[in-house]
């Protein structure tokens, strides 16, 4: 441990922040740039390598290289490409054995000149499996042995020393989340089979479709044309979603009458009043497909508390706010 007292008298800690992240910001530019060119053909390669493999990716690397690697991986599993994270020390003591001959790698190292990588690069060459290097060393061991070369632009690190590896790990982690997302729109993978792998939290219930919470058959609050107003309070009231929906003859939905609309009506004569004379009409829908996310941002963006589901124009559930706060969705 270095015995260095913290004192905030040697430095601007807000300027000293805002340094590093332009930094990185230039460094991410100059990685944008470079796609536009030979970077960019060997981005293609390594994709289509990738798509093209049965097997899995085998992401690797040594230091902050590895933590990166290790990122990419749990993204490239989490969409659509299997993949796990192999230590180069550890797969030189027993874990090469993880690694098929259907498998891909992709080695990090900004050097290339890692000593640990050699024993997994040496395995690669002997059993032909595609090697695809992530490094900025155009000539180095790794990039000479390596089938596709994504070759990163040397940029400056944010350390004041041009040390502490920063805008170097963060070109490699957006060319390794780069790599995700254009497998991931190449496959088609859609929100539903994103859900599949994030079944938990947040962001699974918010991939939930409406169809899995809505409230079906006798529980939708529906009335016909020519219910008088106060039988459409009544199954308002009993329904408990805020809203009742009203249908013609064929069971079609044609209107909608909430609580509001009978708080802006109360000047009438109510108790001869049919619903079709206070409903609004056109309201606001949702598929049974659609996502609970999506409806929650409806809800949230008409001020109103309950959508009915419909399908082929006739109410087939609705979904209430407190059902989406239920699963999780805020």
């Amino acid at each position: 441990m270095i015995d260095k007292p913290f004192t905030t008298d040697r430095v601007d800690i807000t300027a000293a922040g805002k340094r590093t992240v332009e930094t990185g910001m230039a460094g991410l530019a100059a990685l944008a740039r470079a796609m536009d060119g030979p970077l960019g053909e060997a981005f293609a390669r390594a994709v289509t390598t990738i798509g093209e493999s049965a097997g899995r990716v085998i992401v690797t690397g040594v230091g902050k290289s590895g933590h990166i690697g290790s990122k990419i991986a749990a993204t490239f599993a989490s969409t659509g490409t299997p993949s796990f994270f192999v230590h180069p020390a550890e797969a030189n003591h027993g874990d090469l054995g993880m690694i098929t001959r259907d498998d891909a790698i992709l080695a990090m190292s900004w050097s290339g000149e890692t000593a640990e990588m050699q024993g997994i690069i040496a395995f690669s060459r002997r059993f032909s499996i595609p090697l695809i290097a992530v490094t900025s060393g155009e000539k180095s061991a790794l990039a000479r042995a390596a089938d596709v070369v994504l070759l990163l632009p040397k940029e400056k690190e944010a350390c004041p020393h041009g040390l502490a590896p920063t805008t170097s790990t963060m070109m490699q982690l957006s060319i390794g989340d780069a790599l995700a997302i254009a497998l991931l729109e190449a496959r088609g993978f859609s929100a539903s089979d994103f859900r599949t792998f994030h079944p938990g939290g947040k962001l699974g219930a918010s991939l939930t479709h409406v169809s899995e919470i809505m409230h079906t058959g006798e529980e939708i609050p529906l009335v016909g044309l020519g219910t008088l107003v106060p039988f459409a309070a009544m199954v308002l009231s009993e329904k408990r979603f805020g809203c009742v929906g009203v249908v013609d003859t064929d069971g079609c939905l044609v209107g909608i009458v909430t609580n509001g609309d009978m708080a802006r009506n109360m000047s009438r004569n109510l108790r001869d009043t049919k619903v079709e004379e206070i409903m609004t009409r056109g309201p606001k829908t949702v598929g049974p497909d659609t996502l609970a996310m999506t409806a929650m941002a409806m809800l949230n963006d008409h001020n109103i508390s309950a959508l009915l589901v419909m399908e082929d124009r006739k109410a087939v559930g609705i979904v209430h706010f407190h059902d989406l706060l239920r699963i999780g969705v805020a």
